[in-house]
C-alpha cells in the first residue's frame, strides 16, 4: 500500500500539478476539487497514463463534514495520508468594504481558515499515531499584506498563516511538518487566473509574461512542494515565498 498525498483544491494549476509530482515519486495522489468532473478525470487519467496511482473526488469543502468524511475514507480505503496539500483559494475579487457582504467575508474565512482547521483537526490524530506527516499549505501575498479591496481575502489568509504557526507550535515536536507557502505572484493556472481573465486575455498573458518566465509555472512550484515534504527534520522550512524573478516582492511594494 502506497503512502497517500491528499490534495484539497486540485485544479489544473498548482493542486493537480503537485499531486502529479507526488504520484511520480511513488505516492497515491488523491485529488479533491469542488466542481468540473471532466477536469478532475483528466488529471487522474494523466497520472495513471504515466504509471502512477491516483483517485479523484468531487468535494465541496464548505459542506458540513465533507473534509472529515474524505480523510476518514482515504485512511480506511486507500492508504495512510503521509502528505496533505491544502490548496483552496479564498479570493472573492477586489471589493470596497461597502461592497463586501457578510456572506462573502465569511466565505473567505471558511475556505481559507476554517477549512484548514477542520482538516488539521481530522488528519493530525492519524499522523500523530504514526509518528509523522506533512501538511503543506498554499497561501497568498494577502497573508502578509492587506491591500484596499482585499478585506475578506487578507483577513482569511492572515488567519491561515497564523493557524499554520499554531499548528507548527503544537505538532512539530510530534513529527508533523507544517509549511506555509506564500505564492507572491501570478500563476500560470487555467482554473484560477485563466477563469478570472477569460481565455483570450489569459492566452495573451501566457504569450507575453509567461514566455519570459514572468508567471509562476506549476511544474516548477511542484518541485518545491516535493522538496519541502522530503526535508530532514533538522532543517524543516516553515514558511517560504515563491515568485517570478521579474516580480517585485511583496515587502517592496508601495
Amino acid at each position: 500500500m502506497k503512502p497517500v498525498c491528499l490534495v484539497i483544491g486540485a485544479g489544473a494549476g498548482i493542486g493537480g500539478t503537485v499531486g502529479a509530482k507526488f504520484a511520480r515519486e511513488g505516492y497515491h495522489a488523491v485529488l479533491c476539487r469542488r466542481s468540473d468532473e471532466d477536469g478532475l478525470n483528466k488529471l487522474v487519467e494523466g497520472i495513471r497514463s504515466e504509471g502512477g496511482e491516483a483517485t479523484g473526488f468531487l468535494m465541496n469543502a464548505l459542506d458540513e463534514s465533507s473534509i472529515e468524511d474524505r480523510v476518514a475514507h482515504v485512511e480506511k480505503e486507500i492508504g495512510p495520508i503521509e502528505v496533505v496539500i491544502y490548496n483552496l483559494g479564498a479570493q472573492i475579487g477586489d471589493r470596497t468594504l461597502a461592497d463586501t457582504s457578510y456572506k462573502a467575508f465569511e466565505m473567505g474565512w471558511r475556505l481559507a481558515t476554517f477549512g484548514l482547521f477542520r482538516l488539521a483537526k481530522t488528519v493530525t490524530p492519524y499522523m500523530e499515531e504514526r509518528g509523522g506527516g506533512k501538511i503543506l499549505v498554499t497561501s497568498a501575498t494577502a497573508s502578509v499584506r492587506g491591500n484596499a479591496g482585499q478585506h475578506s481575502h487578507a483577513a482569511a489568509m492572515g488567519g491561515r498563516r497564523l493557524l499554520c504557526q499554531t499548528l507548527n507550535a503544537q505538532f512539530a515536536s510530534k513529527g508533523i511538518h507544517v509549511a506555509h507557502i506564500i505564492v507572491d505572484g501570478a500563476v500560470d493556472a487555467p482554473d484560477t487566473l485563466g477563469k478570472m481573465l477569460g481565455p483570450e486575455l489569459f492566452q495573451k498573458l501566457r504569450d507575453t509574461r509567461g514566455a519570459q518566465d514572468g508567471l509562476l509555472q506549476p511544474e516548477k512550484m511542484a518541485e518545491t512542494y516535493y522538496h519541502i515534504a522530503q526535508q530532514h527534520r533538522s532543517v524543516w522550512t516553515h514558511e517560504l515565498d515563491l515568485r517570478s524573478y521579474s516580480d517585485t516582492a511583496w515587502w517592496n511594494h508601495d
